[in-house]
């Protein structure tokens, strides 16, 4: 119509513009919107956040799934990543399609989502690109060289004649480089068929659990060559759970010790021991956090009184005794070892403690309480249990059975509460630890103390003939009543402690959408649901429950 109006004189003119019409006679706004990627929050700070301690958790648990790379064979001309969850499925697709994933494990039901940040994509955690038409190495004419996403992002030596079952994944984007380690799946053959025995830590001082630097030393190449390619000054976050933090621990250690001084942030979950008084002493610079759950053993293997030969197991005096509210500890005085230092931990304790009150209500408590007789409480419940076996094939056996040892039952919940627990603490204006739980919580300690002083008179008539004997193990004693007065004292600072978003959010709060992003988050119907562990207990609360 146009046209023919235009050529009769009459009307404007035929228009130039070419394209296809959406609607006819009507103006369209079409709004070209950049690619954008969801990209998880963490925090860069050194300080310990609650952001980072539930963000790791998840992928500290992400660990234990596969890469999920299909084909995995090479050479091939296209891969994909299908199976959800896996690491490559992950950040390959869902968050790189701008999806809020949620499921990090196959055992899981519970949605624990991420928080996300909005990103460009090119600042997204990346999964390196793959297509022969484009790049040289990814071409199918180079065979088993082939370079493919799997290659460079994933390190699982299970299929290697020798090799250690550890696993790992990389990724990175142009501020933060994230390592999470899984160690063996078969962690209860792993702990009671390997040795104890001590090798030297090369990279740095002191000594180490010859099984886990070995598992380290089939890494550390991969994560090597990772970091040379990739490394442009990030902040390295490492996490890992159970074994698989102890190995964590060695590699952020060394890199820490490397000549590129990488700036090491490390969280890990349920950790035993890797290292003894020597490498924790030369590791003192290292930023490590360490959640433990209140009633899981193994962060207490290798005990530091457990001998570098594997079948010794010298039993010394064993002093049980029970506390109704923190249950059975046991005391393992006057246990030795022969060669080497003894085991010790690495970084800051944050202890996850349930605080229980009469009826069903419960909160929970995460601090340092500066005591063997809290920290070292589930496994020496264990012990309690189990008995105070010389087998220690079967000890540690029975403490694998554990489900408060494991990700998704324990940890990942646990996590997830502190951030909530936070979040409303610093909304309410409220303490870190309420009146009502301190009352709890010094009621127990000050009961913990009793019992070892009494326990302490106990030893004095025993060992009457033998004052050698009770002076060794009353000095024990009355060392951890000195410490029950440093967990009262930590727990009456927490009493008076308001946070700040820094404390829960650290350097992410920097993020000008850092409120869209935890808004976000908290809309979520899964992050609304009251949970006791989470809430903060009702001032009513206030009776103690002692049975």
């Amino acid at each position: 119509m146009l046209k023919v109006m235009g050529d009769i004189g009459f009307g404007p003119e035929e228009s130039e513009l070419f394209g296809v019409a959406l609607l006819p006679n009507k103006h369209t706004v079409l709004e070209v919107r950049p690619l954008r990627a969801f990209r998880p929050m963490l925090s860069k700070d050194k300080e310990f956040s609650a952001l980072n301690l539930y963000q790791l958790s998840l992928f500290a648990s992400l660990s234990y799934a596969n890469f999920g790379q299909e084909p995995p064979e090479q050479p091939t001309d296209t891969i994909k990543f299908p199976l959800n969850p896996s690491v490559g499925n992950l950040f390959g697709n869902e968050l790189a399609s701008f999806r809020e994933a949620w499921k990090i494990n196959a055992a899981q039901t519970t949605r624990y989502y991420p928080l996300y940040e909005d990103v460009p994509y090119s600042k997204r955690f990346e999964i390196l690109p793959f297509d022969p038409t484009l790049y040289d190495q990814n071409k199918t004419g180079l065979g088993l060289a082939q370079e493919h996403p799997a290659k460079w992002h994933f390190f699982d030596d299970s299929e290697i004649e020798g090799g250690t079952n550890t696993q790992a994944f990389i990724t990175h984007h142009d501020a933060v480089i994230l390592i999470s380690i899984r160690g063996t799946l078969e962690l209860v053959d792993f702990v009671r068929d390997t040795d104890a025995e001590q090798v030297p830590f090369e990279e740095g001082v002191g000594k180490t659990h010859q099984g886990f630097y070995t598992a380290y030393k089939a890494m550390s190449t991969f994560i090597q060559v990772y970091l040379e390619q990739f490394y442009t000054g990030q902040k390295i976050i490492i996490c890992g759970h159970s074994l698989g933090g102890a190995i964590a621990t060695l590699l952020a250690e060394a890199l820490r010790r490397s000549p590129n001084a990488y700036d090491i942030l490390l969280y890990t979950y349920g950790s035993p021991r890797a290292g003894d008084a020597d490498f924790v002493n030369g590791a003192a610079d290292l930023a490590h956090h360490r959640m433990v759950n209140s009633n899981d053993p193994i962060p207490s293997v290798p005990a530091p009184w457990m001998n570098t030969r594997k079948s010794i197991w010298m039993p010394g005096v064993v002093l049980s005794f029970v506390t109704a509210p923190l249950g059975a500890l046991i005391f393992a005085i006057g246990l030795s070892r022969t060669g080497g230092a003894p085991y010790e931990h690495q970084g800051n304790l944050h202890h996850f403690m349930p605080v229980h009150f009469k009826g069903r209500e419960q909160s929970a408590v995460l601090w340092d309480p500066g005591c063997d007789s809290i920290e070292e409480a589930a496994c020496t419940k264990a012990l309690k249990k189990f008995g105070d076996m010389p087998d220690r094939d079967a000890f540690v056996m029975q403490l694998f059975q554990m489900s408060d040892h494991y990700m998704v039952p324990s940890y990942i919940p646990y996590a997830w509460a502190t951030l909530r627990r936070w979040q409303q603490t610093q909304e309410s204006g409220t303490t870190v630890v309420t009146k009502t739980e301190y009352d709890q919580v010094y009621y127990q300690l000050q009961e913990m103390q009793e019992r070892l002083k009494a326990k302490e008179a106990e030893l004095r008539f025993a060992y009457q003939s033998d004052r050698r004997q009770y002076q060794q193990e009353a000095n024990v004693l009355r060392a951890e009543i000195g410490r029950l007065d440093t967990s009262r004292q930590r727990i009456h600072t927490l009493s008076f402690l308001k946070l700040v978003p820094e404390d829960i959010y650290g350097s992410a709060t920097q993020a000008p959408e850092h409120k869209i992003n935890v808004d976000r988050w908290m809309a979520k119907k899964e992050n609304s649901v009251e949970v006791q562990l989470a809430m903060i207990p009702d001032a009513s609360s206030s009776d103690l429950r002692t049975a």
